[in-house]
């Protein structure tokens, strides 16, 4: 697919409102971090967590307010936010797994159009190398999955030993002993030497070597946090010492035990966390938090040198997360379900003169981030996206748009389920560990969300009157139609999602 001429663009784009105010070839910006809840930035209504910068680029934005991931886990979600197709089409459905070659990711629909491309920090690709990642269409890589069994293939780790004076220290260290009131996650290596800091430093640089040519840029800036180890720096590590944040209510085995079976065995896998003590909890959401105000910090400089580098005007900033987390709501620490702590996040677009910066409370789907860069950069969307552009939505062609009244995710991996062990086995008829089949699809609507386990049961959810997803309905007789209609929808979708794979745009008889 190569870059259109000038004239054809301007012939193409007709007299939409995308077209009209647009500059043509935007640069872009994808800012993307991990397990990051939408509930936690100031903008969205958290008034603990401070979030000034992130704050600012909301109030220039388009918010998607209601952002949902296609799985609830980071390689899957990103493949398809990637390219823009759900997780049973592309078929990387675990984390470390080989994509299908098939698949065109994002970066390279960009390098085509003539793009410059580049990305720093997290991809979560496998082989998880810079030579693969420069396969998927990235020019210029700087990696780091921050998972010590990609350390051999880190940038950021060779980048440490070369700079940090205490590069023989862990990089998720923490301070032996506080004192009184202190983080017990707070870690030891300085801030600018964290991975956190080394993406916004490599971001910089990169952004002041796209801007030395005239060729437009597609730049993927990713952190590894909030996720997991909650090791976070100083001063951030204090910044909520003296903060006292809501839990989530306890939750008792007897409770758990009343989820569906692949539910269970989630929750309850290896050491589980369910009866956590209460001030260690209190001291993760903290640092929690404080992780995701260091992340702030460093788009705060991104968004500067932006503006510095004069480019700031003709640049797409997108700001999102790959999934949420549970942070212990019903009993999970992490993600791989579908209530709402780990399937909606953040979605903030930002492009001056064309995105009218507002709250936009339509139902997306992850999956519809990339035909609307696409739409937004005046290049051609691939026949096989499944998403659904929103760019007529938050550029001024609300009547164009039409909003989805559902969205759809699903997630199967079978080691969290089961042991956390790799050396599983498949038996046809028997499942994984007895899990017939571990996998599950779900659909929400705007009232409903129905959550489908083969062969052992379900979760049915009323949103508007049990927002906390407290109340399973899935067996009350009562609410049969609604769990049979919404199973209908499971199947219209799977059977739908793949028809523009199966049929040709023209039939040849």
């Amino acid at each position: 697919m190569g870059q259109f001429s000038r004239r054809a663009l301007l012939q193409a784009a007709g007299t939409s409102a995308v077209a009209a105010q647009a500059p043509l070839s935007p640069n872009v910006l994808l800012i993307m971090t991990d397990q990051q809840r939408y509930d936690c930035l100031g903008a969205n209504g958290n008034g603990i967590i401070r979030t000034p910068n992130l704050d600012r680029l909301h109030a220039q934005s388009a918010s998607l307010s209601r952002a949902f991931v296609q799985a609830p886990v980071c390689v899957p979600s990103r493949v398809s936010i990637f390219t823009s197709r759900y997780p049973h089409s592309h078929k990387n459905r675990v984390n470390y797994t080989p994509c299908d070659r098939s698949e065109v990711f994002l970066q390279k629909r960009f390098q085509e159009a003539g793009y410059q491309t580049g990305s720093v920090g997290k991809l979560h690709y496998y082989p998880p190398t810079r030579a693969h990642a420069r396969t998927t269409g990235f020019d210029h890589v700087e990696l780091d999955d921050g998972v010590a069994a990609t350390e051999p293939y880190s940038d950021y780790i060779r980048w440490r030993k070369e700079n940090d004076p205490q590069a023989a220290v862990p990089a998720n260290a923490t301070v032996k002993n506080p004192g009184p009131g202190g983080n017990p996650f707070r870690g030891v290596i300085e801030a600018q030497y964290t991975q956190t800091g080394w993406v916004g430093l490599k971001t910089r640089e990169m952004i002041r070597r796209f801007a030395e040519s005239s060729r437009p840029f597609f730049l993927f800036s990713s952190f590894f946090k909030p996720h997991s180890p909650f090791t976070v720096p100083e001063p951030w590590a204090s910044m909520y010492n003296n903060a006292e944040i809501p839990l989530p209510k306890p939750e008792t085995l007897e409770s758990i035990q009343k989820l569906p079976l692949p539910l269970q065995r989630l929750i309850l896998r290896g050491k589980p966390a369910y009866g956590l003590d209460r001030t260690q909890l209190q001291w993760m959401y903290r640092s929690y938090y404080a992780a995701i105000s260091h992340i702030d910090h460093e788009v705060g400089l991104m968004l500067d040198e932006l503006q510095r580098s004069g480019l700031d005007q003709n640049t797409i900033v997108v700001f999102c997360s790959d999934h949420g987390a549970q942070l212990l709501e019903h009993g999970l620490t992490d993600k791989n379900v579908f209530f709402e702590g780990s399937i909606r996040v953040p979605m903030m677009v930002r492009y001056p003169r064309v995105v009218a910066p507002a709250r936009y409370e339509e139902m997306i789907e992850a999956i519809d981030l990339m035909p609307s860069l696409l739409e937004l950069c005046r290049i051609r969307e691939p026949y096989n996206v499944q998403g659904r552009s929103f760019a007529p939505l938050i550029a001024g062609r609300r009547e164009a748009y039409q909003p989805r009244t559902q969205v759809f995710s699903e997630n199967v991996i079978p080691e969290v389920i089961t042991t956390g062990s790799l050396n599983m086995f498949y038996e046809p008829g028997e499942g994984i560990a007895g899990i017939r089949h571990p996998d599950a699809k779900m659909v929400r609507t705007e009232r409903w969300k129905l959550t489908h386990y083969p062969g052992h049961g379900g979760e049915l959810y009323d949103l508007v009157n049990d927002p906390r997803e407290e109340t399973n309905l899935y067996a009350d007789p009562a609410h049969r139609a609604t769990v049979n209609e919404l199973k209908g929808a499971l199947l219209d979708w799977m059977i739908t999602a793949d028809e523009k794979d199966q049929i040709a745009r023209r039939w040849l008889v």
